[in-house]
C-alpha cells in the first residue's frame, strides 16, 4: 500500500512477525486490593514488566514479536499506551486505574489496528503469524454495542485473522467475556499476573518460531483454568 508511512522497524528487521495486542482494563475496580494489600492494577503493572523482561531475554521473540497496548477506562474510552514496537525495544507502560469498562470499544480498536499492521507487513514483504488479541478485565463490558464487537472478534477468529484470549480477573463476568472468542474465557486464579505474563511470553515465543499458518502447542497454564 503506497499510502502507508514507511516503518523503520520493518525495514531494518525483516524477520517474520507475530503481532500481539493487549487490551487492558484500567477501570476503577482495578484498584481493589487482595488480602496481602496488593491492588489489582499494581499486580497487572508488575506482570507487564515481567512480560517485557521475558521477551527481551528471548533471542527470537525479541525480534519477531511486536506489542501494542490499549487501555480501557478513564476519561476516554480507549487509550493507546504503547504503539507497535518490536519486543526488543518495548517498554512496559504503567496502567492507571479510573473509569468504566468499555471492552467493546477496546476490542474494536484492537481489530482495526491488527488489520492495519498486517497491511504494513504485506507492504514491506514481511511474513507473519496469526496475530494474538489478549483481553484482560476484572468486570464486564459496559459500553453500548459491545455484543456486536464480540461477534466480530469471533468472526475474525473463524476467518483465521486473529486468535483471541479473553482473561477474567476475580469478579469478572466470564460468560460475557466468552462471547469475544470461540473458546471459553480463562479465569485468572489468585491475581497471578506474573504467571500469566510468563506464560504469554513463552506462548508468543513458540508462536513466533512456527511457520506462518502452522498450528502450535501452547505450554500448560498454571495461572488459570480453561476447558479445551
Amino acid at each position: 500500500m503506497s499510502d502507508l508511512i514507511p516503518d523503520i522497524q520493518l525495514q531494518d528487521n525483516t524477520d517474520q512477525r507475530l503481532a500481539c495486542v493487549l487490551v487492558l482494563d484500567g477501570s476503577t475496580s482495578m484498584t481493589e486490593k487482595n488480602d496481602e494489600g496488593q491492588s489489582r492494577i499494581d499486580l497487572l503493572n508488575e506482570g507487564l514488566k515481567t512480560f517485557e523482561n521475558e521477551l527481551k531475554n528471548d533471542d527470537l521473540a525479541s525480534t519477531r514479536v511486536q506489542v501494542y497496548v490499549l487501555r480501557i477506562g478513564g476519561n476516554s474510552d480507549v487509550e493507546v499506551v504503547s504503539d507497535w514496537t518490536d519486543a526488543i525495544n518495548w517498554t512496559a507502560p504503567k496502567i492507571e486505574a479510573n473509569g468504566t469498562t468499555p471492552l467493546g470499544a477496546g476490542a474494536k480498536e484492537a481489530l482495526k489496528q491488527i488489520e492495519f499492521q498486517k497491511s504494513k507487513y504485506q507492504a514491506n514483504g514481511i511474513t507473519y503469524n496469526r496475530p494474538w488479541l489478549i483481553l484482560i478485565t476484572d468486570g464486564e463490558p459496559n459500553d453500548a454495542g459491545w455484543e456486536r464487537v464480540a461477534d466480530e472478534c469471533r468472526e475474525a477468529e473463524n476467518d483465521n485473522k486473529v486468535t483471541v484470549f479473553p482473561i477474567g480477573v476475580d469478579g469478572s463476568n466470564i460468560d460475557a467475556l466468552s462471547r469475544f472468542a470461540n473458546k471459553s474465557a480463562i479465569p485468572l486464579k489468585n491475581l497471578a499476573f506474573n504467571e500469566l505474563f510468563v506464560w504469554l511470553s513463552r506462548s508468543v515465543s513458540i508462536g513466533s518460531q512456527a511457520a506462518a499458518g502452522d498450528k502450535i502447542q501452547l505450554p500448560a497454564m498454571g495461572w488459570g483454568d480453561i476447558e479445551v
